[in-house]
């Protein structure tokens, strides 16, 4: 069975390793400097979410609601960071991710719930499985 909650600093050593299975290459960050970084996303309002199965951190998806001068002021929930560790995947984590992030947004007056996906039709799929629909395209800008 799969449990959605959001995330606490007390899961910040689970998290790091969920991101570090989907982003490999990337610099180790020390748990001060997680406990700083958590602090500030905690300021902007962000809702990290966990999903659990079998007692274990199995996913995460980060929710970032930010106010909006459209659409009669309601806001939009910005979707980042979906990872499902490899040993979870296809036992219902990232629909009930999803799911969890949904009601959330519905929760907040959220017109509209928007991410990013990795140019992977398997992604795209799970995507539009869960109701998202290709509604334009995204560019971005590494620095």
């Amino acid at each position: 069975m799969v449990t959605v909650r959001v995330a606490t600093a007390a899961d910040l050593s689970a998290l790091l390793v969920l991101y570090k299975e989907f982003n490999p290459e990337d610099p180790d960050l020390s748990i001060v400097d997680s406990m700083v970084i958590w602090a500030e996303m905690a300021a902007q309002g962000r809702i990290v979410l966990v999903a659990e199965r079998d007692g274990a951190i199995a996913g995460t998806l980060d929710c970032a609601p930010f106010a909006n001068l459209t659409r009669g002021g309601r806001p939009i929930l910005n979707l980042e960071n979906m990872v499902v560790g490899e040993a979870h995947r296809r036992h219902g984590v990232g629909r009930a991710l999803i799911s969890a992030a949904v009601e959330l947004a519905r929760q907040r007056g959220c017109y509209k719930l928007q991410l990013l996906s990795v140019d992977s039709e398997e992604a795209h799929a799970f995507y539009e499985s869960c109701g998202f629909r290709h509604a334009a395209r995204g560019y971005r800008f590494y620095l």
